[in-house]
């Protein structure tokens, strides 16, 4: 029995060299494939920046129509020829040289992954055919911009919003690290409570990013008329009059807010819901009415400022109350994947709502569009470090809750 025993544990014994091969193996490997996507981007952000690299590319963007329909098949196997087949026999070639030098067994998977891309476009250019060209199939875009996958709608605007965005092939990672995963350049963007710190910081940012800034606000005296704002007055409860000027805004700011502070009268605890969350519960509402069209999908976005409150005490219960149930609706509504939904999570900036704020209203301003271009779904911008690990916890717990319980009855 006992010597039975003995040859169990031998079998069972771990073979710490072949263990130690297979982590090798598996770390170089995914290396490989992230300097794949990363060379790949790479090489296409320069074919934007350096012209002669640009002629070669540019076949690539005059082959499609809005719709992503080839304007034909002899100038689409041509764009495969000039474009994809070169791009990744370079890549093949780069990724090959590396492997050799090395001489790791884990990054020709990386090579392996390279020809992968160099296969399907060969298949295009010699047999025309458009199946194997996912980011290209021509129709209506039917799913918002994915965070990390890059999907038909994500790579449709690279070729329709902004040529000198969206790079990204695969995976979004470069277009994170460049900046370039949401262009605001020639966005028409609505902001709420213009006319507060806040407002007025994103405003001058906004139009630093030359986007086009309409204010909507219920103080419009307070607002200057001379610098390119478009000025809309609105009034709390009449949100469904903005409609028609919502229809023609790419991205909605819901940025207004009430703080009562220590005050718990009835009449605090309705201005307080009423303004901070209902109010922007029936903008989204509306806004969301807009998305229409074969790219609404692609273009339009609600950024909707929460706060800090959605986790952390904000030292004003019904402030925290209010903006704790915007948060969970906005967390119920991105279910549905209507658009992109933003959230601002902010920790205290010195305003009229919180004039003992740490941080300054233009600090927060440009690091709310510095993640924003990166396209970050939830903006967190605080001192407080709890809030950074706390937040995705209760977002990421809530959403798996909403999602099992909770659905959506189609008309």
């Amino acid at each position: 029995m006992l010597e039975s025993l003995t040859e169990i544990a031998a079998k069972l014994q771990i073979n710490w060299v072949l263990l130690n091969a297979g982590l090798q193996f598996t770390s170089w490997g995914l290396f490989s494939l992230l300097l794949a996507e990363i060379f790949r981007d790479s090489y296409h952000a320069l074919c934007h920046k350096v012209i002669w690299l640009g002629k070669w590319h540019n076949k690539h963007h005059m082959v499609y129509r809005r719709d992503l329909s080839i304007v034909s098949l002899k100038a689409y196997q041509e764009s495969q020829l000039y474009h994809d087949i070169l791009e990744s026999s370079l890549l093949v070639v780069v990724l090959t040289i590396i492997a050799l030098i090395t001489q790791k067994i884990g990054l020709w998977l990386g090579v392996v992954y390279a020809c992968t891309f160099l296969f399907g476009a060969s298949l295009r250019y010699f047999q025309g055919s458009i199946d194997t060209d996912y980011n290209h199939l021509p129709g209506p875009l039917e799913k918002s911009p994915s965070v990390w996958w890059v999907n038909r709608s994500y790579h449709w605007r690279h070729h329709f919003d902004d040529v000198n965005a969206y790079y990204s092939g695969v995976f979004s990672l470069v277009d994170k690290i460049l900046g370039t995963g949401l262009s605001l350049k020639g966005k028409t963007i609505a902001v709420t409570g213009a006319s507060g710190a806040l407002g007025q910081a994103l405003t001058a940012e906004l139009l630093k990013h030359n986007a086009k800034v309409v204010a909507l606000t219920t103080n419009p005296d307070k607002l200057p008329t001379d610098n390119g704002l478009k000025i809309i007055p609105w009034e709390l409860g009449n949100e469904a009059e903005l409609k028609v000027s919502l229809e023609k805004v790419d991205i909605l700011i819901i940025n207004h807010g009430v703080n009562v502070y220590g005050n718990r009268t009835s009449q605090a605890i309705n201005s307080s819901y009423e303004v901070n969350t209902f109010s922007a519960l029936r903008l989204m509402d509306i806004f969301l009415t807009t998305v229409t069209g074969p790219q609404a999908k692609a273009t339009k976005e609600i950024w909707v400022n929460t706060s800090e409150a959605e986790v952390s005490p904000a030292l004003s219960p019904l402030y925290e109350l209010s903006k704790r149930t915007l948060g969970n609706l906005v967390t119920l509504k991105r279910l549905d994947g209507d658009c992109i939904i933003r959230k601002l999570i902010l920790g205290p900036f010195k305003s009229q709502l919180n004039p003992y704020g740490v941080m300054s209203a233009h600090q927060v301003a440009r690091a709310i569009l510095f993640l924003a271009r990166r396209d970050f779904r939830n903006i967190i911008v605080t001192i407080n470090p709890l809030t950074y690990l706390l937040f995705p916890i209760k977002e990421v717990s809530s959403w798996l809750y909403y999602r099992i319980f909770s659905k959506t009855l189609q008309s």
